[in-house]
């Protein structure tokens, strides 16, 4: 119960043709203990550029807060929004400048008129890789192989948004410190879209067990 918040956690971030689609789970632990069930790891830094939150929840937090803050202070200097370059940049320099210190693994992900939808993996440590698709947490293990195998590129909006829930949910199915709901948002040149996936509407795999209802619920 004192151990530190944790995001033992499942995210990913993908391109497709249009723009990119970033996904989480929400099961935040402390230790063995769920602490928090509905967490939003998925947090925005500016209009156009989103990062999905991995590992120490504290950590992860004063990272995103710090890139926020210095991305607000750089649009107001040039005048126009920040590339999604700029702020996994700034995610890189804070993780690798504080990676003795730091715990956790973070994908930028967004679209700007430089490069369109783009995604960007800043792993333990602080390298930068630019990817078309990117995953990270102590899920992510299981869903390497799965998604070398399903992603394509120049998919359309409702096949890649389709792919990132399936892959949350097998690795909800497999990592015991996965589950919860699953959020994703959608950044394209039209906007930001958010979409909720309750528990029960997650697809099934192999030995899992349907939910039920609980003394809880009544």
């Amino acid at each position: 119960m004192d151990a530190p918040h944790s995001m033992g956690t499942t995210i990913i971030g993908m391109e497709y043709a249009e723009g990119v689609i970033l996904g989480a789970d929400s099961r935040t632990t402390t230790g063995l203990y769920v602490a928090n069930r509905a967490s939003d790891k998925i947090t925005q830094l500016t209009d156009n550029v989103y990062v999905c939150r991995s590992g120490s929840a504290a950590d992860s937090q004063v990272v995103s807060d710090y890139v926020r803050y210095f991305l607000n202070q750089h649009t107001i200097q040039i005048g126009k929004a920040a590339s999604v370059k700029t702020a996994a940049t700034l995610v890189r320099e804070l993780s690798y400048q504080n990676k003795s210190f730091l715990e956790t693994g973070l994908i930028v992900a967004g679209w700007d008129i430089h490069e369109g939808g783009s995604v960007y993996g800043v792993p333990l440590g602080g390298t930068m890789l630019r990817l078309p698709f990117a995953t990270g947490g102590s899920g992510c293990s299981y869903l390497y192989g799965f998604l070398d195998q399903a992603w394509q590129p120049n998919m359309s909006r409702e096949d890649a948004e389709k792919l990132v829930v399936k892959a949350i949910a097998l690795a909800i199915a497999r990592d015991g410190a996965s589950g919860g709901v699953v959020r994703t948002i959608n950044v394209n040149a039209y906007g930001v879209e958010r979409n909720f996936y309750a528990g029960d509407q997650l697809p099934l795999f192999y030995d899992e067990l349907a939910p039920r209802p609980t003394l809880m619920q009544f």
